[in-house]
């Protein structure tokens, strides 16, 4: 009779094989920032007032646009994409309680008047939408709302014949980019959580707080969703994947977008803004790496990420949360088990004036 023996190694190697595929997560003990991380988020996302008043402004300005056109340029038709964090939802509320849209203008046509000469029609469509004159910038007509907002057109010709749209350049040859291939790109990157969404959006608020010409919003949703450590903790995901960030860099300083023309966003980096992003990565893991292995006090903690977020990050409580979370829980037990007493004062131990009846209602009627 030999079969029981066997079974079990055969079960016993199978369920070490079912094991060994699952990647092993390092065990944190200290200040859990999780619910902090949360309401950072929160405090980066566009309020529903502001995101009304945005898409109200992109509406009236389409309007303009297409207006402009039939009336003094009928043989250009616009139409519109929007694009950018907007599209992919990881637009961040700045320091500045800024925000922005980029909103692509395609003229689906064989090219007639010179990029350059597109843009400056969209810009007179615009002029005297808002107190603020609008910019020529060299991508993009960008119309600005004081204090609030900005919206960012850029200028698309679109032949038929064409695989991908060019983009206007001021005073430059229309260049192939495709910027729905960006979006397609990040939508199949997403997990089911969100926690991508929220990891670019926490790396653009580093950027936006630290600024002296760190990467780009783009650059920073490349590199988080090459680099993401998934975890049920977003403390912990943010600070691995910082490292693993670093870990990329080291081996190649390059940040290649995943879509037409796949340029390199790192290309034209000078020594000294290459230095200051990478010093500011070297400084954000030090500190990172601090608050989630070293440090059990939440407002110690909370204070290591604001060194990175600024004040957008809330503060934590002044305690040891992951402590006092233990000791509920152990009162939990306690209590659900029978073994818990009252004391004289409310309080609930192991020992004390009265032993408490074991606790057998679980929500049911």
């Amino acid at each position: 009779m030999y079969w029981i023996p066997i079974l079990a190694i055969g079960s016993y190697l199978l369920l070490k094989n079912t094991n060994e595929k699952k990647p092993r997560k390092k065990t944190y003990n200290m200040a859990n920032c999780n619910k902090l991380f949360k309401d950072y988020n929160g405090n980066l996302t566009i309020k529903s007032a502001k995101k009304d008043r945005l898409k109200e402004s992109k509406r009236v300005l389409r309007d303009r646009i297409r207006k402009y056109f039939k009336d003094n340029h009928p043989e250009y038709v616009p139409e519109f994409y929007i694009q950018g964090s907007y599209k992919m939802k990881t637009t961040i509320v700045t320091k500045d309680d800024d925000c922005d849209l980029d909103d692509g203008v395609y003229f689906k046509r064989e090219v007639g008047v010179t990029g350059t000469t597109l843009q400056k029609w969209v810009k007179d469509a615009v002029i005297d939408a808002t107190s603020a004159d609008p910019q020529h910038r060299k991508r993009c007509v960008r119309v600005i709302y004081a204090a609030d907002y900005h919206i960012d057109f850029p200028v698309y010709y679109f032949q038929e014949d064409w695989e991908h749209p060019r983009l206007a350049v001021k005073d430059e040859e229309l260049q192939e980019s495709d910027p729905k291939e960006v979006i397609d790109w990040f939508a199949s990157a997403k997990d089911g959580n969100g926690q991508l969404v929220r990891v670019v959006k926490f790396l653009k608020g580093w950027g936006d707080f630290k600024r002296n010409k760190m990467p780009s919003g783009l650059a920073m949703c490349i590199l988080a969703e090459k680099n993401i450590k998934y975890n049920d903790r977003d403390d912990i995901s943010i600070k691995e994947t910082l490292e693993a960030i670093k870990t990329t860099l080291n081996d190649s300083f390059e940040c290649i977008v995943p879509g037409t023309p796949y340029d390199d966003l790192f290309s034209e980096y000078d020594d000294s803004r290459k230095n200051n992003f990478l010093s500011n990565l070297d400084d954000f893991i030090e500190d990172a790496t601090k608050a989630v292995e070293d440090e059990p006090n939440q407002l110690k903690s909370s204070k290591l990420w604001r060194k990175h977020f600024g004040d957008k990050f809330p503060l934590g409580a002044d305690e040891d949360v992951d402590a006092k979370e233990k000791a509920l829980l152990a009162q939990s037990a306690s209590i659900l088990s029978g073994t818990a007493h009252t004391k004289r004062d409310g309080s609930i131990s192991d020992s004390g004036s009265v032993k408490n009846k074991p606790h057998t209602n679980y929500g049911g009627k």
